[in-house]
């Protein structure tokens, strides 16, 4: 165990309690007030049927604009370096060699146990999606359960991934891999797999789904061989970065003597995390595909899709042109930030180079949206999931379902607000690591604060609406 930061003054300490403690008593205010109802709904697939929580509708909004105004204006008045650095440098370490190895091994057996599982259950077991463990499996336990596990406590899927095992025992690095590739290849791969979760029957039919992966496994596994196992699944794998991104905000972090175990979104602030554009374009797109999931059910989206099909566009084009417009979208919202950013700092620093340093705090709102879409469809589904593990082949007719309560939707505003004023907090110590000046380092957050209060606007209002079935896609 060590300290690697300077214990702050009694002084300094106190006023940070202080502060944090007014943050603290905002939100709770913000969470048990209101009156309003509206329907907030959880797209995670077509699993969950009419799966409704109620929330109070000024609760979106004033979640959105007024917590990340708020928690903005109170992090402005930390500005004291040393309390800053304590939040973002200190962490204890523990060497864990032997756990580590015998924790790589047994995790390693259960991905690629689990992997056959799912392709041969989706082949040869029922088809039904709810039944279906290749379904339950690759939506509640890998798209709900394994994130919200990655970002809450740490990053499993090193020691999970089957496919970076099978790579690793077959001959491999036969290329070297283009630096002009980056990422794109993991972001492209991203978008279209959000495409094809909308076109495609993949939550109703395991046959669909398995064939899918069959593809992606001869995909990332040939590629893996092409360019080393090492380089593409740090580079070009979407499910990697996926998991490796969203662990970023995890309290605990992989070195390479073991662990350690930070404060919350501290691994945020460094450097390391977003190294290039394309995992720029990665970390928005993590943002964006929440967003679009909650667009194309609401009755705005409905009417968006059936007015564009009416112009004679095929449906499964009118889902792509909206996926790709909107991250486009975002994409020139943040590099116009970017670029105001750079004006008000007055600051020597290239535009790339600040957009790498504050695209890593939007992955703490990535991980609240997505703790707010999927932590309902997880409680609610978990208990089918361990049905189907226990019988793959042969799972129950009817398998067990919860029922979530009324007050459940707080905890999913909860999980919005907190990644909300995370990402403004680690904005602000950013924003001191980057600039000398105090009134230069709070200046240049405000266009920042602009572009999460506008991200937070839009996917609040789209999840407030009342929901649809989306038109044109396989039940």
């Amino acid at each position: 165990m060590q300290r690697q930061f300077e214990e702050p003054t009694m002084s300094s300490r106190s006023a940070f309690v202080r502060r944090a403690s007014i943050g603290f008593v905002f939100a709770l205010m913000t969470l048990v007030a209101g009156t309003g109802i509206v329907t907030a709904s959880n797209v995670a697939s077509g699993l969950t049927g009419d799966n409704t929580v109620t929330v109070p509708t000024w609760l979106y909004l004033a979640t959105g604009g007024g917590a990340i105004g708020a928690s903005a204006l109170l992090t402005m008045l930390v500005t004291d370096r040393d309390v800053i650095g304590t939040y973002h440098d200190r962490t204890l370490e523990a060497t864990t060699d032997r756990l580590r190895t015998a924790g790589t091994l047994l995790f390693g057996a259960i991905g690629l146990l689990g992997l056959a599982t799912i392709l041969v259950a989706g082949l040869v077991g029922p088809s039904i999606g709810l039944v279906s463990v290749t379904v339950l499996a690759t939506f509640v336990g890998g798209r709900a359960l394994l994130t919200i596990c990655a970002y809450t406590v740490g990053n499993p899927w090193p020691a999970l991934n089957p496919w970076r095992r099978i790579a690793a025992v077959l001959p491999n690095d036969f290329e070297a891999y283009p630096p002009a590739f980056g990422s794109w290849p993991a972001v492209v791969a991203l978008l279209t797999f959000v495409w094809l979760e909308v076109v495609a029957p993949l939550t109703s039919s395991a046959t669909v789904l398995a064939l899918m992966l069959v593809m992606y496994s001869l995909f990332t596994v040939s590629s893996a061989v092409v360019f080393s196992p090492e380089t593409w699944f740090r580079r070009g794998d979407p499910l990697s970065l996926w998991f490796r991104l969203y662990a970023a905000v995890a309290p605990i972090q992989r070195t390479d003597d073991g662990f350690e175990l930070r404060y919350p979104g501290s691994k945020l602030g460094e450097a390391d995390v977003v190294t290039d554009t394309s995992l720029v374009a990665f970390v928005l797109a993590l943002v964006w595909e929440l967003t679009y999931s909650g667009f194309i059910v609401t009755p705005v989206g409905v009417g968006t899709v059936e007015a564009l099909v009416g112009l004679g566009i095929p449906p499964v084009l009118v889902y792509l042109l909206l996926l790709v417009g909107g991250f486009a979208l975002f994409w020139k919202v943040y590099w116009v930030a970017i670029d105001r950013t750079r004006q008000r700092a007055e600051t020597y620093l290239s535009r790339e180079y600040l957009a790498l340093r504050f695209a890593a705090p939007l992955l703490a709102i990535a991980a609240g949206y997505h703790f707010a879409h999927y932590i309902g469809f997880a409680v609610s589904l978990w208990p089918a999931l361990v049905d189907a593990l226990a019988s793959p082949l042969n799972p129950p007719p009817n398998p067990t379902r919860y029922t979530l309560p009324g007050w459940f939707g707080y905890i999913e505003i909860a999980g919005i607000l907190l990644g909300h004023i995370l990402a403004v907090w680690v904005s602000h110590t950013v924003s001191f690591d980057l600039f000398p000046g105090k009134l230069q380092a709070i200046r240049s957050q405000f266009p920042l604060i602009v572009v999460m209060v506008f991200f937070t606007m839009v996917s609040l209002y789209l999840v407030s609406q009342g929901t649809m079935s989306p038109p044109y896609v396989p039940n």
